[in-house]
């Protein structure tokens, strides 16, 4: 069949039910059922909670499932495709073992687990953050100009800590194999640990932007403290050995098909509406590549991957990219423009589905802003609050054509999350900028007007406490505040989340920091009835010892949860218990301390410090039961430990579903579909993605691909 044919009928088949059509030729959409069982033994006997690792090449697309041994070493591989595996073992305390074919069907299948003769073969399978907790970060007294460091940058350890992890974990794990060595770069004569580390952060595409954040450190000192880190490690220091899975983990089935190509920059992925996850349902899932302008697919049920470029209003040789040209080549593709002239600039970010099962997506469709957008036009918004620049926008897939459709806004775009009210607002957080934007997706359909159909409010903080916001207010820049008048802030967003209970409540978390927000906030904005006039915004600062807001999600009645990538935390805000919520001072957002709780993850943490090696770039939280944990789940990222971790708010218990094959899972979001409620765990996943900007670091170095990655959580480890 003609792909682009291929590609449409599938596209058609996409419905929130379990069959995609009733019509003659159309087969019910399923999982496979085949099922191999087997046990793990080694030279002590059978290896409980240990990982049977089956992988094959023979679908259309590169496919991977992970299972976990019980107590007595057995295993159930299920709901495999009908092609042949190689089967091995890997786990905590082992090596490697050497594989053996398998097929569906394959019963009491022995595997031999070989035992690691020392600490140092085992610890080649331990995840990135342990390796990274080897690293001593600076103290207080350390951070000096006479040491090397920038104090006016970071004058504290806590504030090293916040831009260490905030700069060098945004792209990319620290503690993998190749970034915890130097010694791939050997053939180049470096004199130094130091030398090789000042070297190493100018290369490739990402070289300028690496450089320029070490370098803010103090150049010395940074480059002193990652070289006395390798040089360590290089002497034969070992980290501690992980705990192996147990409990609820060892029930976990993690599947992993190949999505993309080997230099793709994969950010994120989607395979339902949040708000109804039976959207979708058995469909493909997507994920946008930011360094390539497309939109990548893989059909869990056929195995197909493929992709789409994502178009541009302007002609895309004129559209500004935003990767720069190598400075300094790779040391593994040279001078290569990775992501740069010759792929589509339209540098998509973040995709979400509608409830229509359309993709929606933020992306850049033009250069220059529309008039519309600023203070001479009738524009209503742009009359209370003109906006100068946005360097992306917003496009929309639809699966049943095979086309886009390209939405000019006026607000920049970065993540982007439906409410639940009949207009389907589709809301937006500004990375770059001060406002919280939005699409009234019911308008666009209905007129295609790109201007009648958008709004944004700013970000104004009721401080003379009468309930409504009135111009003039407080300028956020402003020497003196007026304590007569409302108050600005500018707190640039990293995320944007609606209150499932009532749209026009959206929240959003900062890293922005200063002098009032040392170590960043979140917002809440309630539009009121009559946006823009109408809205108020609250800000509440993070809370000692946490800082780096990054991700945000909210529990099904509306309580804010916020991943603190950087202190390593799940906080959460009960703002009921806050005083006041309104009035003098509420602009510092330091008015509702005793509304916060922080639960700190339990990885290794970093030496010379209490903050963990793990990095969390985002979180979600289960509205809908979909993992099988409980409703209301907080389940954060562990981008640093290749892993998802699932929190019981009531016993503060974590729980790791880790992805121990291709080490390299860098994840920066998550999501969960239900395929068939009535399939109990067979018909429920999570879903994450391989989003590391450099994809050639995970397991198996230049020419791997990306990976979409499916998590179900069984009843037992030996279901099938």
């Amino acid at each position: 069949m003609n792909k682009l044919i291929k590609l449409v009928c599938f596209g058609m088949l996409f419905t929130s039910t379990t069959i995609l059509a009733q019509a003659p030729g159309f087969t019910e959409r399923k999982d496979p059922e085949g099922y191999i069982t087997g046990t793990v033994v080694s030279e002590n006997g059978p290896e409980a909670g240990v990982w049977v690792i089956a992988e094959t090449q023979e679908l259309n697309t590169g496919f991977i499932k992970i299972v976990t041994t019980d107590d007595d070493g057995r295993f159930v591989l299920p709901q495999l495709p009908e092609v042949t595996y190689n089967l091995w073992v890997r786990g905590y305390g082992l090596v490697d073992s050497e594989s053996i074919e398998g097929r569906p069907g394959d019963r009491d299948v022995e595997l031999s687990a070989v035992v690691a003769q020392n600490a140092e073969e085992a610890s080649r399978v331990y995840p990135p953050d342990y390796w990274l907790s080897l690293l001593d970060v600076p103290g207080d007294e350390d951070l000096t100009a006479e040491n090397g460091f920038a104090p006016n940058f970071v004058p504290s350890q806590k504030r090293f800590l916040h831009e260490f992890k905030s700069d060098c974990h945004f792209c990319h794990q620290l503690g993998n194999a190749v970034t915890r060595s130097v010694a791939h770069m050997d053939h180049l004569g470096f004199d130094s640990h130091e030398e090789a580390w000042q070297y190493r952060t100018q290369l490739g595409v990402r070289g300028g932007s690496m450089f320029g954040n070490f370098a803010r450190f103090g150049m010395q000192g940074m480059a002193r403290t990652m070289a006395n880190w390798t040089r360590k490690i290089e002497e034969g220091a070992l980290p501690p050995q992980p705990p192996r899975p147990e409990g609820i983990e060892r029930n976990v089935v993690v599947t992993l098909r190949d999505i993309g190509g080997d230099h793709d920059f994969m950010h994120d992925q989607i395979t339902t509406d949040k708000n109804n996850p039976t959207v979708n349902a058995f469909g493909p899932t997507y994920a946008v590549s930011s360094g390539h302008g497309t939109l990548a697919v893989v059909d869990p049920i056929t195995n197909d991957s493929y992709f789409y470029t994502i178009p541009t209003k302007e002609d895309p040789r004129i559209v500004r990219g935003r990767f720069p040209a190598p400075g300094q080549p790779s040391n593994f593709w040279g001078m290569e423009h990775l992501w740069g002239p010759d792929y589509n600039p339209s540098d998509p970010h973040n995709p979400m589905i509608g409830p229509n099962g359309r993709v929606w997506m933020t992306s850049k469709v033009r250069n220059d802003q529309p008039e519309y957008c600023g203070r001479n036009s009738s524009n209503k918004f742009a009359q209370y609050y003109p906006l100068t620049f946005s360097n992306r926008q917003a496009s929309v897939f639809d699966p049943v054509t095979g086309e886009f459709e390209l939405i000019d806004t006026c607000f920049a775009t970065h993540h982007l999350q439906f409410g639940t009210d009949p207009d389907n607002t589709l809301y937006f957080n500004e990375l770059l900028g001060p406002a919280f934007g939005w699409v009234n997706t019911r308008i666009w359909d209905q007129t295609h007007d790109e201007e009648l159909s958008q709004g944004w409010c700013p970000q104004i903080i009721d401080t003379n406490g009468d309930g409504v916001i009135t111009r003039p207010w407080n300028a956020w820049d402003a020497a003196e505040k007026d304590p007569n008048l409302d108050t600005e802030i500018r707190n640039n967003m990293y995320t944007v989340i609606p209150d499932p209970n009532n749209s026009d409540i959206v929240w959003g978390a900062s890293e922005n920091t200063g002098e009032s927000f040392p170590f960043g906030s979140i917002m809440r904005l309630d539009r009121g009835d009559n946006p823009p006039e109408t809205c108020i915004t609250e800000v509440y600062a993070i809370p000692d010892p946490g800082f780096d807001p990054r991700g945000m999600d909210l529990d099904s009645e509306g309580n804010p949860w916020v991943a603190l990538a950087g202190s390593s935390h799940w906080a959460t805000l009960d703002r009921n218990a806050c005083p006041v919520l309104n009035g003098p001072g509420t602009e510092t957002g330091t008015h509702c301390e005793a509304g916060w709780t922080l639960y700190q993850t339990p990885g290794p943490k970093l030496g010379n410090s209490d903050t963990p090696a793990d990095f969390h770039y985002f979180g979600w939280v289960d509205q809908h039961n979909v993992s099988g944990l409980g409703k209301d789940t907080p389940i954060i990222t562990g981008s640093n430990s290749d892993s998802l971790i699932a929190l019981d708010p009531e016993t503060a218990e974590w729980t790791y579903l880790r992805v121990p094959y291709p080490l390299g899972f860098y994840h920066r979001g998550l999501d969960g579909r239900i395929d068939d409620p009535d399939l109990g765990w067979k018909g429920r996943s999570l879903w994450a993605n391989y989003g590391n900007h450099l994809i050639w670091h995970t397991e198996g170095g230049k020419g791997t691909t990306g990976k979409m990655v499916q998590f179900q959580i069984r009843n037992t480890p030996l279901d099938y």
